[in-house]
C-alpha cells in the first residue's frame, strides 16, 4: 500500500484496487488524470516524451502539479488518423524504460493500450488501471485480463469513422451497453468500471461537442464518467488553433464536463486544470 499527499492537504491512500479508485472518488471533487505519451506521433505532443528521461521528468512534474492518476501510453491512438501501428513488443519496450520510475512516484498508474497482452504485462509490473480506447470490444481477451487483475477499467466509446446520420448520444449509449455486458460476462466488478464517451474518436466536431454538452445523459448507467477533451480537434472547429494553443478550450470543455457530471478529466495541462477546477469549486461553494 502506498500513501501520498494531495496538494489540498488531504492524505490519499492508493490501496489494492478497486478500492483505491473508490477512495479517490469519495473525496468529492473531480479527479485529474495526467497524460504521458511515450510515442513519437501523438497529435498533441508528438515526440516530446519518447526519451525516457523526459517522460519520467514529465510524470514527476504532473504529480507535483496535482495529478491524481498518471495515464501512460506507448502507442498513439490519435483519433484523426496518421498514427503508426505498433507491435506489442515495441509498445512494451517503450514502456519498460519508463514505467518502473513512474510507478515509484506513488500515484495510481493507468495503462493506455488496446492490446490485452500489453495490459497484462503492465499490470504485472504495478499498473493499477486499464484505459481501453475500444471499450473491451476490440481485443476479445481484454475483459478477462482486467477481471483477473481486479483493477478499474476505462471503457471508451470508439468507432472507425464518423457518421453524421447517427444520434451520437444513443450510439454511445448502445456501445456502453454492449461493453458493460462484456464486462459482466467476464466478471469485472461494477466498482471497477468507468465510462468515457471518447471525445474526438469516430465523431464529428459537432458530435464531440454534443457528448460534452449532454454528458449528464450517460449518468443513466450510474457509473463514474471520464472526459478527455484536452487539445482535441473540435476546439479547432470553434476557434482555429494548433493543438498546443488549445489550453483555453480544453479548460472550458473540462469545466463544462464536470458541471455535467464528469468524475475524472484526462488532461495534458495538469497545473492549469487543477487551478481551474479549484477556483470553479470555490465559486460554486460561495453561492
Amino acid at each position: 500500500m502506498s500513501v501520498y499527499g494531495d496538494p489540498t492537504g488531504q492524505t490519499l491512500i492508493a490501496d489494492t484496487p478497486p478500492s483505491w479508485l473508490a477512495g479517490l472518488l469519495d473525496l468529492g471533487r473531480p479527479l485529474v488524470m495526467g497524460i504521458l505519451n511515450c510515442t513519437p506521433d501523438s497529435f498533441s505532443d508528438g515526440g516530446r516524451f519518447v526519451d525516457p528521461g523526459n517522460a519520467i521528468a514529465q510524470a514527476e512534474e504532473m504529480v507535483r502539479q496535482g495529478a491524481d492518476i498518471i495515464d501512460i501510453g506507448a502507442e498513439s491512438t490519435r483519433p484523426y488518423g496518421g498514427a503508426t501501428p505498433v507491435l506489442a513488443e515495441e509498445e512494451m519496450a517503450r514502456l519498460a524504460v519508463v514505467l518502473p520510475a513512474v510507478i515509484k512516484l506513488g500515484r495510481p498508474v493507468s495503462i493506455d493500450t488496446m492490446k490485452s497482452s500489453v495490459a497484462a504485462w503492465a499490470l504485472d509490473r504495478g499498473v493499477t488501471m486499464v484505459n481501453d480506447v475500444w471499450g473491451l470490444q476490440r481485443d476479445p481477451a481484454m475483459a478477462d485480463v482486467v477481471s483477473k487483475a481486479d483493477v478499474p477499467v476505462v471503457i471508451m466509446h470508439n468507432r472507425y469513422k464518423p457518421d453524421i446520420s447517427v444520434d451520437i448520444i444513443e450510439e454511445v449509449s448502445a456501445f456502453f451497453a454492449r461493453s458493460l455486458e462484456i464486462a459482466t460476462h467476464a466478471g469485472i466488478a461494477r466498482g471497477c468500471r468507468v465510462l468515457d464517451p471518447g471525445i474526438g474518436f469516430g465523431k464529428t466536431p459537432e458530435q464531440s461537442i454534443a457528448c460534452i454538452a449532454r454528458l449528464a445523459e450517460f449518468k443513466r448507467f450510474d457509473l463514474p464518467l471520464l472526459v478527455g477533451a484536452s487539445r482535441k480537434h473540435f476546439i479547432n472547429s470553434i476557434t482555429p488553433s494548433p493543438p498546443d494553443e488549445r489550453l483555453g478550450g480544453s479548460i472550458a470543455s473540462h469545466l463544462e464536463a464536470v458541471a455535467n457530471g464528469a468524475a475524472i478529466v484526462r488532461v495534458h495541462d495538469v497545473a492549469e486544470t487543477v487551478q481551474a477546477l479549484r477556483v470553479a469549486a470555490a465559486l460554486k461553494g460561495a453561492r
